[in-house]
């Protein structure tokens, strides 16, 4: 019966009233649930079962499988049985019921094990079993049984058995045929009241000797062994006589668990306490089992029953306390039944005594196997990475112990570190916004040589079109009017009042803040409505910003906005001036050439050292941030992504269909090619046949040429036949390889799909927050940047695209230093020695990059999947190395094409260095996006 919460799910009854309507209204309509047999008297009910029955919330009781509906349940329950009942053998099956019935045990499992022993190693007519002659095992069949004393003379026996033997060689004789019933054997130990020892002495099942007769076994297609086949066929069908340990039983027909099986499927017991196992009637009858309760075993019962029910009545009553009255005991013998009693406590205390040492002993044995089974228990991969340790194996295996070194000094801006983070940030979200912005993609390198650009003309159009786009999405940003000049006039009056110093080295220039203040003052002040036009080249846009500047910064915000103001609008009084590229260290500016002479920003921009820039697009970035456009575009890219995890949801559940009608077509197909492969030989002989019969000559006159007319005509019509079969399934196979095309076809689609929806999904993603790549064992963070935000892997041809082209390795966050700081520091510290190298340990936050795709090959190959983050990183690697791979190479190769332009650009004396300069890539650059307003 099917389980619902581990309870057996049990039929509705029929109402009273249905009862009552069987004899006073025979015709009344119901409502008939064929499955089960129950009936409901209105249609609700029916339904409400119904739906009962159709919730996966079923158990198979035979099986232990979940998640089923009722009716699924029950089918498995009932397959299981026939199952069941085809393996268990059925000259078996009488005899244990006959031995179980009215035996009084509390668990089935105890009744199985005293079944078990009593008929493992004895043997039934009509049984079929294991023969173990000279080593090898065949089928036989028992038909006759010999108890110990029933068993005819040696001599007599064996002429028989090489008699019979030698007769009975073929399978097919009447030997086979049930054998007729005979007297019951093993009685004793069918009868479980005598133990097992008992019913060996009685009945020693060693002595019993059984004729068997060899079955013949099919021949195997690959046969192994010649003389073994034909050794097998000489014994087809022998008959022999042998003791009980040469018989055995196949595992699959009787074992304990499918013992308790049969049991459980045809035994059953009332909940009374005691109460007897009892075989089902019906299964009763249909092995002559008596279902009557002889009086012997009926006393018995209820003699079981009285102890027990006494026996529950008695704790019961010592739990609850000694009666109320006191009985009154005899005086003779008081003394004695004291010292008694005095004895047994004492003897009670001592047993109590030792049972507790002997349980802490085996206590403190336990926890000691505990803890070295502990200590012995294998590392189940993944697991931490700092646990993983590279064994001999994996050395002589050639995995890198060692990890390639990534370079500092590659970095862009690398001697300062807060430049290059600046640098890194401005250029992600210029790149990731370039939507809303309305700004076209460009490169990591194409970014950082914008910035170096040394001269004011020719004018660089992508620091144009940068700054102009960030102007125009800063006019809807809040800003307070003059706000710069109020902050430096505070700085004023803080060094006046000796609150803070006069940097005039960096800050100033030899600029008074009075006369930096006037000059601020002047430009820019109509910066929220000048046009900056993309077909006039954004001419006005240096003006523009000092006023962006004036109302949006200040000191505190923008510690270098004095330094910044002043090289902006002053210049040099000589024309000699260190190039921004050289001037972009601290110790460089350390000597700067003081500032007197008024300018103005269009003029002085290309003069601003490289850092400063930064500042300012780091600045107007993090501002821009908080835009009405910017915020816009993130919530525009929630729901796209949450649009693309459904398509991709439905994307993989078509592919699935697909896969599974292609696999079902394969299977259809491959039958089809064996059929026509087992019967190709017989149409090719019809054909023959026929050909030769239709160009025989016959004698119309004569009845034997009339029959074979007649006979040709039936084979012309099968052979017509045969064909028209043979077309059709032809044109079936042409159509179901064709269908196995196109499914292929749409599958490969489907997979592209996947592929551009993973694209799709870095590219959304990134504009909402960019993440690493993962991490190493020592928490260094993996970044690859390219592919996000309006940044693309591929060109609209298919073409590899890369905004970076590198991998940057970042030194662990100061969350992570603290766990990694947790372990034992000598421990990491050799390990970060032995496998980064001394060069090659980045500090908390500290940048490094891989330039080349061997120092990447070189960085993936030392990953050790055994570690977590190690695995998971290493799968992200394998995910994006199709893009990975080409977007470095095609950098690597922009790069030797850029050095050899140069080089024959430097070679040529007609070229000015203007010249050069327009013919860089960076200049070359054109904003596809641009618009002349927001």
């Amino acid at each position: 019966m099917p389980l619902c919460r581990r309870k057996r799910v049990l039929l509705v009854e029929p109402s009273p009233a249905l009862l009552d309507a069987v004899k006073t209204d025979p015709n009344k309509e119901v409502f008939y649930l064929r499955q089960t047999g129950e009936i409901f008297e209105t249609y609700d009910e029916y339904a409400s079962r119904m739906s009962f029955y159709k919730v996966k919330q079923f158990q198979c009781e035979v099986t232990g499988k979940s998640g089923l509906d009722y009716f699924q349940a029950l089918e498995s329950e009932h397959q299981e049985a026939r199952t069941m009942h085809s393996r268990f053998p059925e000259p078996l099956k009488g005899p244990v019921l006959k031995a179980v019935q009215w035996q009084v045990m509390g668990r089935l499992d105890h009744l199985v094990e005293a079944v078990y022993d009593r008929f493992k190693d004895r043997y039934f007519n009509g049984e079929k079993v294991l023969v173990d002659f000279q080593g090898e095992k065949y089928s036989a069949k028992v038909i006759k049984v010999f108890p110990p004393t029933k068993y005819p003379p040696r001599g007599a026996d064996e002429d028989t058995g090489e008699k019979r033997a030698s007769t009975s060689a073929s399978p097919s004789e009447s030997s086979l045929s049930p054998v007729s019933d005979e007297e019951p054997v093993h009685v004793v130990a069918s009868d479980l009241k005598v133990s097992v020892k008992d019913s060996i002495v009685k009945d020693d099942p060693n002595m019993y000797v059984y004729r068997v007769q060899i079955l013949e076994e099919e021949k195997s297609e690959k046969s192994k062994s010649a003389a073994r086949d034909a050794m097998k066929s000489k014994m087809s069908g022998a008959i022999r006589d042998v003791q009980p340990s040469s018989l055995s039983r196949d595992r699959l027909a009787f074992s304990k668990s499918i013992l308790r099986r049969f049991m459980r499927e045809c035994v059953d017991r009332a909940p009374a306490v005691a109460s007897p196992w009892t075989v089902k009637p019906s299964i009763a009858e249909k092995y002559g089992v008596s279902s009557i309760m002889p009086e012997e075993t009926r006393k018995g019962v209820e003699n079981l029953k009285n102890k027990e029910i006494e026996k529950r009545k008695k704790v019961w009553e010592d739990k609850e306390g000694p009666p109320s009255k006191k009985q009154k005991k005899p005086i003779l013998g008081q003394e004695d039944n004291m010292r008694a009693l005095a004895d047994a406590a004492e003897r009670r205390e001592q047993e109590a005594k030792e049972a507790a040492e002997k349980k802490a002993r085996e206590e403190e044995e336990k926890a000691k196997k505990a803890e070295e089974k502990i200590k012995k228990k294998p590392i189940r991969y993944p697991t931490e990475d700092l646990d993983v340790r590279l064994g001999d194996k994996e050395k002589k295996a050639g995995m890198k112990i060692k990890r390639p070194v990534p370079s500092r000094t590659a970095l862009p801006f690398g001697e300062d570190r807060h430049t290059f983070e600046m640098f890194l940030m401005a250029w992600n979200f210029l790149v990731v916004y370039g939507q809303p912005l309305h700004l076209s993609s460009f490169t990591l390198d194409e970014f950082e040589h914008a910035l170096q650009h040394p001269v004011a003309d020719p004018a660089c159009p992508l620091l144009g079109e940068i700054h102009s786009t960030l102007i125009y999405n800063l006019r809807t940003v809040p800003f307070v009017r003059h706000n710069a000049i109020m902050s430096l006039l505070d700085l004023k009056e803080n060094i006046a009042d000796g609150e803070r110093p006069d940097d005039r080295i960096e800050d100033s220039f030899g600029v008074p803040i009075a006369t930096l203040v006037d000059a601020v003052a002047d430009v820019g002040n109509n910066w929220e409505r000048v046009p900056l036009r993309a077909t006039e080249g954004r001419e006005g846009w240096e003006d523009a910003l000092v006023g962006c500047l004036k109302d949006h910064a200040d000191i505190n915000k923008l510690p270098r906005l004095r330094a910044i103001f002043t090289q902006l609008l002053f210049s040099p009084e000589s024309s000699r001036e260190p190039s921004p590229s050289t001037s972009a260290s601290p110790r460089a500016e350390a000597t700067v050439t003081p500032l007197t002479r008024p300018s103005r920003p269009r003029e002085r921009y290309h003069a601003l050292p490289p850092r400063d820039r930064i500042a300012i697009l780091a600045y107007m970035c993090n501002l821009a941030v908080s835009s009405k456009a910017i915020h816009m575009h993130m919530e525009s890219c929630e729901e796209n992504l949450t649009a693309l995890r459904k398509e991709k949801i439905e994307v993989n559940r078509t592919k699935k269909a697909y896969l599974e009608e292609m696999e079902k077509l394969n299977a259809a197909t491959n039958e089809n090619d064996k059929a026509t492969a087992a019967n190709g030989t017989d149409g090719d002989a019809v054909i023959h046949e026929s050909s030769e019969l239709s160009d025989a000559p016959s004698d119309g006159g004569s009845d034997s040429g009339t029959a074979s007319r007649r006979e040709s005509k039936h084979r012309y019509q099968s052979l017509a036949s045969a064909r028209l079969k043979a077309k059709k399934k032809e044109e079936d196979r042409k159509h179901a390889l064709a269908e196995h095309r196109r499914l292929d076809e749409e599958v490969n689609k489907l997979e592209r799909r996947l592929e551009g929806i993973e694209r799709e999904f870095r590219k959304l993603l990134g504009a909402i927050r960019v993440k690493p790549l993962g991490r190493d064992r020592f928490f260094n963070r993996i970044w690859w940047f390219d592919g996000m935000g309006s940044g693309s892997l591929l060109a609209s041809g298919g073409s590899v695209q890369y905004g970076t082209g590198r991998i940057f390795v970042q030194g662990p966050s100061e969350f992570d230093a603290e766990i990694l700081g947790r372990r034992d520091e000598k421990d990491v510290l050799e390990r970060r020695f032995e496998e980064e190298g001394e060069e090659g340990m980045l500090g908390v936050g500290e940048w490094a990059v891989y330039n080349t795709i061997e120092e990447v090959d070189e960085f993936v190959a030392w990953l050790n999947p055994k570690g977590v983050r190690e695995l998971a990183l290493k799968n992200a690697f394998t995910k994006w190395w199709p893009h990975i791979n080409p977007g470095i190479r095609k950098r690597m190769a922009d790069l030797g094409a850029n050095a050899k332009a140069v080089e024959a650009r430097r070679s040529s004396r007609s070229k000015v260095a203007a010249t050069d300069l327009s013919r860089e890539p960076y200049m070359m650059w054109t904003n596809r996006r641009a618009t002349n307003g927001s």
